[in-house]
This record gives structure tokens, C-alpha cells and sequence, in this order.
């Protein structure tokens, strides 16, 4: 089975940039506006990726599948192996194997959509967590009012806002971490490892502030498409191509704005 794997761009012109920049200790805005630059071809063509679309997709079904009566079984009728009663984790095990199931069956593995894979879980037991009244037992029912709560326009945009932050972080982390470690030392851009550490926690809030530009984009489009019939893997190829473009030239944009 093949994996479409992202080229590296090391020793292209774009990329001595991105190491010029760390080696000059230049702020995130910077680093994250080069890096993007730099890969910017494996991002454009992101949205033609079988794995990104399927879990984006597999991701706006599940909260509408907490508005039927009989919860569980809309999950299995997305592929999703679960109990008659299921628990959070039960539900983001079940969503992660499914979208590994797919990868496998549709010989499409990807360094896209592994990265799509383990943000869409990451934020499935994260903010649909904080949903409930208490992580260690839960009823059954608290597990499907808090999926329930992600059918309302606003809280999808949370969710959607939080899969792109940390979709764009580990794309252009993908890239970036390759060359942070030569950037660390007494006499380079991060004295030491908690300057490092302090770089990572920056590079993530740029990513999370940058993703704002997406926030009311997709709670409206998922309120539209939801109403006019639902939304299917084409509705969500096109609109992650619209979101991933408006991501693109944010970063460039705010990068831009901080030089």
C-alpha cells in the first residue's frame, strides 16, 4: 500500500529563508509566515486529500447523530464500532479506527491525513470532554448531550476553529521541527530547552489566533449545509479547500503585518 508523503523543502530557496529567520531569533509570526511559504504546494493540495476529506466529513456527522433518539445506533451506521451506551473515549477509539479503516481500505495513507487523523481525535476528547459534567463516569446520556451540543452553530465553530488550529500547527510543525533542534544552544536563537519550550507554546497560539479567521466560516456553513440537506464528503472537500486558503493567507498576512 503506498503513503503520499510531504517532500521536504530543505535547501530550496524558501526554506535557507525559514533557517535564516530561526538563526536571527525572529518572532513566530515570521517563522510561521516562511514555513508556510516554503510548503505552501503540500497545503494547497491538502484538500484533495481522501483522508482530510473523510475525517472532516466523519467529524460534522457525529454531533448530528447526537440529535437522534438512538444515538449508538447512528454511530454505527457511520462505521463507528461502539456499545449500546458508549463513553467519550469509547467514541473517539471507535472515530480513530474508523478513519484508520478507511486509510486502509482505500489505500490512501497519507502524512496529510495521519495529521488530520490525530487532530480531529486530539479535539474530540478534548473539547467535547470539557462538555461533560465529569470525565470519570459519566451517564450515558451526559456523553450525547455533549456531542448534541456541537449540532449549535457557535459550538461547531469551536469545534471547527480548534481542528484547524491544530491541523495548521502540525503541518507546518511537520516541516518545522526538523530544524528547531539546530537552533538550540548557549550562542543560538534558543538559549536552552525552555526557550524552545517557550517557542512551541507561542507557535500554537499564533496557530489558535490564526484560525480565527475561519471560526464563523464553518459554524455558518455547517448550520447552511445541515439545513439544505446535509453534508456529504464533495461539500466537505470544497469547503476545506475555501478554509485551508483562508488559513494560507492569513499567516502570510499577519506575518506581514509583524514585519
Amino acid at each position: 500500500m503506498g503513503h503520499w508523503r510531504l517532500g521536504l523543502p530543505h535547501m530550496t530557496r524558501k526554506w535557507l529563508e525559514v533557517v535564516a529567520i530561526l538563526s536571527n531569533g525572529a518572532a513566530v509570526e515570521d517563522v510561521a509566515a516562511a514555513t508556510m511559504r516554503a510548503s505552501q504546494s503540500g497545503l494547497k493540495k491538502a484538500p484533495q486529500d481522501p483522508t482530510l476529506i473523510y475525517t472532516f466529513w466523519l467529524l460534522t456527522q457525529i454531533p448530528k447523530a447526537a440529535r437522534s433518539e438512538n444515538f449508538s445506533e447512528e454511530l454505527r451506521k457511520l462505521n463507528l464500532d461502539v456499545s449500546n451506551n458508549p463513553t467519550l473515549m469509547e467514541i473517539v477509539a471507535a472515530f480513530n479506527d474508523s478513519i484508520g479503516i478507511y486509510s486502509q481500505h482505500n489505500r490512501v495513507r497519507s502524512d496529510i491525513g495521519a495529521m488530520a487523523q490525530l487532530a480531529a481525535t486530539e479535539i474530540m476528547s478534548e473539547v467535547v470532554g470539557k462538555k461533560l459534567p465529569t470525565l470519570f463516569y459519566p451517564e450515558p446520556g451526559d456523553v450525547q448531550s455533549a456531542f448534541k451540543s456541537f449540532s449549535e452553530t457557535k459550538h461547531f465553530s469551536s469545534l471547527g476553529r480548534t481542528f484547524f488550529t491544530r491541523f495548521t500547527e502540525r503541518y507546518l510543525k511537520y516541516y518545522l521541527s526538523r530544524e528547531l533542534s539546530n537552533h538550540v544552544g548557549p550562542t543560538k536563537a534558543f538559549k536552552n530547552i525552555d526557550d524552545h519550550s517557550d517557542f512551541n507554546d507561542a507557535f500554537h497560539l499564533h496557530c489558535h489566533e490564526t484560525s480565527r479567521i475561519v471560526q464563523e466560516f464553518v459554524g455558518e456553513w455547517y448550520s447552511k449545509q445541515t439545513y439544505q440537506g446535509g453534508i456529504d464528503e464533495k461539500k466537505s472537500q470544497n469547503f476545506l479547500s475555501k478554509a485551508l486558503g483562508k488559513i494560507r493567507k492569513e499567516l502570510e498576512r499577519r506575518g506581514q503585518a509583524h514585519g
